[in-house]
């Protein structure tokens, strides 16, 4: 036995260091794995995907300020583009009422500073107005809010219907483009009667 050690110990040595490997992998498995897994996603140019993130954009250059809360965010490789999940945003202009939004998905763009929001959007302006629709591109760069879909826009004493939509958040000023329809609230009727 003497000589089979002293002939063959190199060969022990690495059967040593093999098993000594082998067990820190079964130790480290699922954290092993994790990190392939984020490797992969980053060398296939996906970039990263991270789960229940809070973002804030509050440079204090720009007029506009916002948070996003989202379950899943991914990143492009360049971190140019933002995709976002079953979201939760809210904006602060200078001096004008907050304003803020939930949905299913949006991306961001860095470099145009445009947000674009998709899927069962709600939102509220200020603590009085709501609205309802499915699709917006957000800008904060001029601060304002598009749509060309349908929307509608609740408020204390009426209800507006309508496809389109344009909010200038500077100026505190949102309209419904076109096929418009207005309801008014009855104790808004009764309060303006003389």
């Amino acid at each position: 036995m003497k000589r089979f050690v002293k002939r063959h110990w190199p060969l022990l040595g690495v059967g040593v260091l093999l098993l000594v490997v082998v067990f820190y992998f079964a130790k480290a498995g699922k954290d092993f794995v994790k990190t392939a897994a984020l490797l992969k996603d980053v060398i296939s140019g996906e970039g990263v995907k991270l789960k229940d993130i809070h973002y804030r954009q509050d440079d204090p250059d720009e007029k506009i300020k916002w948070v996003l809360d989202a379950k899943e965010v991914r990143f492009s490789e360049d971190r140019k583009i933002i995709r976002f999940f079953e979201f939760y945003l809210k904006v602060e202009a200078e001096e004008r009422p907050e304003f803020s939004l939930r949905g299913e998905r949006g991306v961001y763009f860095k470099d145009d500073g445009k947000i674009e929001l998709r899927g069962k959007l709600d939102g509220t302006y200020g603590a009085e107005y709501r609205f309802l629709t499915e699709h917006v591109v957000f800008n904060e760069k001029k601060g304002t809010v598009k749509n060309e879909e349908p929307v509608e826009i609740r408020g204390p004493l009426f209800t507006v219907k309508g496809k389109g939509l344009f909010a200038d958040l500077s100026a505190n000023r949102i309209k419904i483009l076109s096929n418009v329809v207005t309801t008014i609230d009855r104790e808004a009727e009764a309060s303006v009667s003389p």
